[in-house]
């Protein structure tokens, strides 16, 4: 994402830069793929997901990574394609496949049984390409 990308990000930009470090640490290549396939026809939205979503908010120190990524599971049933992303960065950021799974499925008290099995075959679909399967007792 260059300079271009949204009249509102200026050269400096602190959050924007705050924003990518973290974005890197806890998405990797995943959050520069997002990124990537947003540049043809929103890069405003991909600025805004890094200097307010990473570097506003993710940033802050009241939780840790892992803790946020917790949270960010139980909310994305229904959202496969960004949950598959969170379970990557859940992952990365110390979460165990244990702890993603109880997670998945305490939030099918709230949010019903076919988004929690969205997300817990998300889930499946990374752990699976990350040879964590099976999970073992």
């Amino acid at each position: 994402m260059d300079e271009k990308t949204d009249k509102n990000r200026t050269p400096g930009d602190e959050r924007f830069a705050a924003g990518m470090q973290m974005l890197n640490r806890v998405d990797g290549e995943a959050g520069a793929r997002v990124l990537d396939s947003l540049h043809d026809v929103c890069p405003e939205l991909g600025y805004h997901i890094v200097a307010w979503g990473f570097g506003d908010v993710y940033s802050r120190e009241e939780l840790r990574p892992r803790d946020r990524q917790l949270g960010m599971l139980t909310a994305l049933g229904g959202c496969e394609p960004q949950l598959e992303v969170h379970v990557g960065a859940a992952l990365n950021v110390g979460l165990s496949p244990k702890e993603i799974v109880e997670a998945i499925l305490h939030a099918s008290v709230y949010c019903g049984f076919p988004r929690s099995l969205n997300a817990m075959f998300a889930a499946k679909r990374v752990f699976s390409e990350r040879g964590l399967l099976p999970l073992n007792d």
